[in-house]
């Protein structure tokens, strides 16, 4: 697992390295040094300077860009604004006769058209709001280059914790120094950036990081099946969704199918009984258990709760996933009230059934009496919040731990990158592909989780914390799986369900 920094826990961890005695000055050249060693330079470079640390950076590797007889020019954005050590490697810049030259904004990307390779470091991590003039306008002209282009830290204009930007340098790599930031993953940072790294320039984290989710985490969680085990041991899980006006037969397969691939011991998919025989024919592993239903004036037929089916139904359950299709009836509100109330396992709460917990107080979600797994994507979180899609947006990570300490809830936000909490660790998972966007995916994701929820219990003592992980670990498998259907099939052609189909090859590699 890879550390990610909030912005504050690398400044802070930054200001304290300096303080237990290694000076800005060595720190910022370790940085430049990581980022020269990480870049595939091709002469002349461009080296734009805005102010500050980020600026001194710059300096540092045109310095040496300089050393190795590589031809660069500094191209500045002021004319005299530096930090500390930031001039201290400007001043070295113009003694060993490097080109500084003050941005010519009217001149535009004229002044890079000769460039092969250009070293973005006009802004840092910390930077939030809108460019201005001239940084502005040295991001456009840097963007219309094509050429070879390295952002120091990140990419200039993009948020280092939200991963947004209004206008930000699209970068072929970007060197993240001193360990990985939130805005290296989420939201529009994968359409940024090309390839990034990190460099550790020796700056320990004052505060616990967030975790980025690795093949190897996923391997060390699912761990070696032992031959002295039966279906028991690795979970009855129970998907309960589908209307006749949302049957989708064959996203519910997919459901269940994911949960099989996923190593759930027994899937029983639940659902109205005349939606029953539409999903038959496509399942063959699974156990079907009809519901009772109840047809509304527009002929839509959803479930009519049965307290004792519902029993039935959960009995030996680790783990049940509700919301896929069933509508937002009085019968699947009335289920959703039952499982919070009464089932003591693992809960998994998506599509229809976040539409139905939005309505509901939200004590009835602080009091379930189940572990309770929350699958969002940012509208339908707006929906669960009462908060601004663009709040979520500027903001994941905050707004979805604060939701999960107040209800107790593990939340996993959905995204281009997805944040896991449980209000006290965060994980991230930044697998995933634009071919996932289409009808499914979120319910290929529920299967996948009901089935590593359902075995979390062997591997950690701590509930919560492992429920978390076990979440993230799900939505990590869910990406990568996409990723191989969109290899297959591409991102236009590629469905939900080529993406459970491909759970077992990911797994069979991981």
């Amino acid at each position: 697992m890879k550390d990610i920094l909030s912005v504050e826990n690398m400044r802070r961890s930054d200001a304290l390295a300096i303080e237990a005695g290694t000076s800005g000055r060595e720190l910022m050249m370790r940085a430049a040094r990581g980022i020269y060693e990480s870049g595939r330079w091709e002469e002349p470079v461009a080296v734009m300077c805005g102010a500050g640390n980020n600026a001194g950076d710059g300096y540092a590797l045109a310095l040496l860009l300089n050393e190795a007889g590589m031809e660069c020019t500094v191209f500045l954005a002021y004319e005299d604004k530096f930090s500390a050590d930031g001039r201290y490697y400007h001043d070295e810049c113009v003694r060993a006769g490097i080109p500084v030259r003050l941005w010519d904004g009217p001149a535009g990307a004229s002044q890079l058209a000769h460039y092969l390779s250009i070293a973005d470091c006009l802004l840092g991590t910390g930077f939030k709001g809108a460019v201005r003039e001239p940084l502005a306008g040295m991001i456009d002209s840097i963007n219309s280059t094509g050429a070879y282009i390295v952002s120091a830290d990140i990419n200039s204009g993009l948020n280092g914790d939200s991963g947004m930007a209004k206008k930000c340098v699209i970068s072929k790599l970007t060197v993240s120094v001193g360990g990985f930031k939130p805005g290296h993953f989420l939201n529009m940072a994968k359409d940024v950036m090309e390839e990034k790294v990190n460099i550790d320039i020796g700056i320990k984290p004052v505060k616990e990081p967030y975790g980025l989710i690795e093949k190897s985490d996923v391997k060390e969680f699912f761990g070696v099946r032992k031959n002295h085990s039966n279906k028991g041991t690795y979970g009855y899980v129970a998907l309960i969704g589908g209307s006749t006006r949302y049957s989708g037969a064959i996203r519910l397969a997919a459901y269940a199918n994911a949960a099989m691939r996923c190593g759930a011991g027994v899937a029983k998919i639940a659902m109205p009984s005349s939606v029953a025989g539409q999903v038959m024919p496509h399942i063959l592993e699974s156990t079907l258990f009809p519901l009772s239903e109840e047809v509304s004036v527009n002929g839509n037929a959803e479930i009519r709760f049965d307290a004792a089916e519902a029993r039935e139904l959960l009995k030996n359950v680790r783990c049940a996933a509700f919301g896929m299709g069933i509508g937002t009836g009085e019968g699947a509100a009335a289920m959703l009230e039952y499982l919070l109330s009464e089932y003591e396992m693992t809960l998994i709460v998506d599509a229809d059934g976040l539409t139905l917990l939005s309505s509901m107080d939200k004590d009835k979600i602080r009091s379930s009496r189940c572990s309770l797994v929350l699958t969002p994507h940012v509208l339908e979180f707006s929906r669960l919040t009462g908060l601004e899609k663009d709040r979520i947006t500027e903001d994941p990570i905050g707004t979805a731990a604060g939701y999960a300490e107040d209800t107790g809830a593990v939340v996993l936000l959905k995204g281009s990158s997805t944040v896991v909490t449980d209000g006290k660790m965060v994980y991230i998972t930044d697998r995933g592909c634009p071919g996932m966007a289409t009808a499914g995916s979120g319910d290929v994701l529920s299967g996948i989780l009901a089935a590593t929820a359902s075995q979390r219990f062997e591997r950690d003592g701590h509930q919560e914390r492992s429920l978390c992980l076990a979440a993230a670990v799900a939505a990590y498998i869910n990406g990568a799986a996409g990723e191989a259907a969109q290899d297959l099939y591409g991102s236009v052609s590629m469905t939900s369900g080529d993406t459970a189909a491909a759970i077992a090859s990911v797994l069979k590699g991981i």
